[in-house]
């Protein structure tokens, strides 16, 4: 008896382990087959576990959670909104060409020197940009006229006076501007007095003849002006540039126009180059012009010179 008890002995259960749970088999003992049929075989069997493999958030995954994420550090301003003025480029912005005109016009009214600097920094005016000055005076001496009224009357005087007055003040300051010597080129003036001409030809005429002033002045500064730039043209050339321009018919135009009141530059036209017609001459001219002893025609012939009497005596 003795000796079949100790061949077969007797394994009593262990009083922590459950008499029901079968010994673990620790997975390093199985094989990779085994191992891998076990895993598919439980999860076949226990389908919770996928869905609870594919609840877990990538963050707290332990591969991107040990990964440090580099982020751009966080600017710190100050929270505080207060009100402050613009900077100067763009407070600039906002102004339109009238406001910055005006800001520009008082500072150098402040500050003289600043207003000699801008006279002498700023680029020449072209004729087209002053003729559009003057034209926006005009526009505005056309919209202060009484809508359906009497053009010529008292009334639409008073009404556009100031506008009127306005006009012929822009005029009367830059006609100087493009006359020599200040303006070297003939051609520029000449084509300055022609378009601001044109606009002189269309202020209004007035019934009373005390309004009509404006107008006649104008023409006489004009045709002054036109003066000034024929005598020096003919000192360039010959005045070749108002022969091919054909600026002596222009300004005999511009003298009907005007009713005869610009017969002043006519006549320095005629007497600087000789071109004066029967509505433009002199009766000097005229005279010199047919008379075969004149200096002009002795030149012209080939004869100056050659039958000039010897004085005697004081000239």
């Amino acid at each position: 008896m003795n000796i079949l008890l100790q061949q077969h002995p007797t394994f009593f259960p262990h009083h922590h382990n459950s008499p029901r749970r079968s010994p673990s088999i620790s997975p390093t003992h199985l094989s990779p087959r085994m191992s891998a049929r076990k895993r598919k075989a439980d999860d076949e069997l226990d389908p919770r576990s996928l869905d609870e493999d594919m609840s877990v958030s990538p963050l707290t995954s332990p591969a991107i959670s040990s990964r440090h994420i580099a982020r751009p550090s966080k600017k710190i301003r100050n929270n505080e909104v207060i009100g402050r003025p613009l900077e100067l480029p763009r407070l600039l912005e906002t102004l339109d060409a009238d406001s910055l005109r005006n800001v520009l016009q008082t500072i150098c009214e402040r500050h003289p020197e600043i207003g000699q600097e801008v006279v002498t920094s700023a680029p020449r005016p072209s004729v087209a940009s002053t003729i559009g000055v003057l034209e926006q005076y005009q526009e505005r001496l056309r919209q202060a006229f009484p809508f359906g009224g009497n053009t010529g009357s008292d009334y639409a005087y008073n009404r556009v006076r100031i506008q009127l007055t306005q006009l012929i003040d822009a005029i009367s300051d830059f006609v100087p501007h493009y006359l020599p010597p200040h303006e070297t080129q003939v051609t520029t003036s000449l084509d300055f007095l022609d378009s601001v001409t044109n606009i002189v030809h269309q202020l209004p005429d007035w019934e009373s003849s005390s309004h009509n002033h404006h107008k006649d002045n104008a023409y006489d500064e004009i045709s002054r002006a036109w003066a000034r730039v024929i005598s020096e043209a003919s000192k360039r050339g010959g005045g070749i540039q108002l022969h091919n321009g054909g600026w002596d018919q222009k300004l005999q135009k511009h003298n009907a126009m005007s009713g005869g009141q610009m017969q002043a530059a006519v006549n320095a036209l005629g007497s600087n180059l000789y071109c004066g017609g029967a509505n433009g001459s002199s009766n000097s001219n005229m005279n010199s012009n047919n008379d075969p002893n004149s200096i002009r025609n002795q030149l012209f012939s080939g004869t100056y010179g050659t039958n000039l009497p010897v004085r005697v005596g004081p000239w």
